[in-house]
């Protein structure tokens, strides 16, 4: 009788592991068959960029819809390449945008960045820069994490893009990412930051 029951736990463990890893496979499989769908995007014609990490996105679009909507939608109803340089309020303090036109930086002038409390959408209006992607937890802490500007700086290795018009960057809480590196002779880009409201 015991090792009928004992077998029945161990049949019933495997079966329930079983499942979840299927589970989790299908997950990932639909999210990703989400993601390239792109009905996200709400008709915006821009490309996300292939740095994005599918899996978080989707889960942080489930979580934070509006506010993800509520940035695509500014970006499809205004002409960037007219929007003056400043900031624009699109949901308060959840979702707002900052137009920059700055020279670009070397390499060694730039630096490592992540946020806890928002998703960093990054778009290159014209001109054009390269932009640094790694995980966190691969980085070395150089200045600690300020919660009052939402910001911690790092070093270390990581992916080095080309951010050029026609696609844009998702910058998830937990990714660290360096932007701004010249593609030679610092000339200045013009480049919209949309802060999304993601903890």
């Amino acid at each position: 009788m015991k090792k009928k029951l004992l077998f029945a736990l161990v049949l019933l463990i495997v079966c329930s592991f079983t499942l979840n890893v299927y589970a989790q496979g299908t997950s990932k499989k639909e999210n990703e068959k989400w993601f390239k769908k792109q009905e996200w995007l709400g008709g915006l014609k821009l490309q996300p960029h292939s740095s994005i990490d599918a899996q978080e996105f989707a889960k942080l679009y489930k979580s934070h819809k509006k506010y993800f909507d509520e940035a695509f939608a500014f970006l499809k109803s205004h002409d960037l390449t007219k929007l003056a340089t400043g900031k624009y309020p699109i949901d308060g303090d959840n979702v707002y945008a900052s137009v920059t036109y700055d020279p670009t930086k070397d390499f060694d002038k730039s630096k490592w960045e992540s946020h806890r409390k928002y998703t960093d959408l990054q778009y290159v209006i014209s001109g054009g820069e390269k932009i640094g992607v790694t995980p966190v937890a691969g980085l070395t802490v150089t200045e600690a994490y300020s919660a009052e500007k939402d910001i911690a700086h790092y070093n270390g290795p990581g992916k080095i893009y080309d951010a050029k018009p026609g696609t844009f960057f998702l910058f998830f809480p937990g990714t660290a990412h360096r932007p701004n590196i010249t593609t030679g002779g610092n000339k200045p880009d013009k480049k919209i930051v949309i802060k999304i409201k993601s903890d």
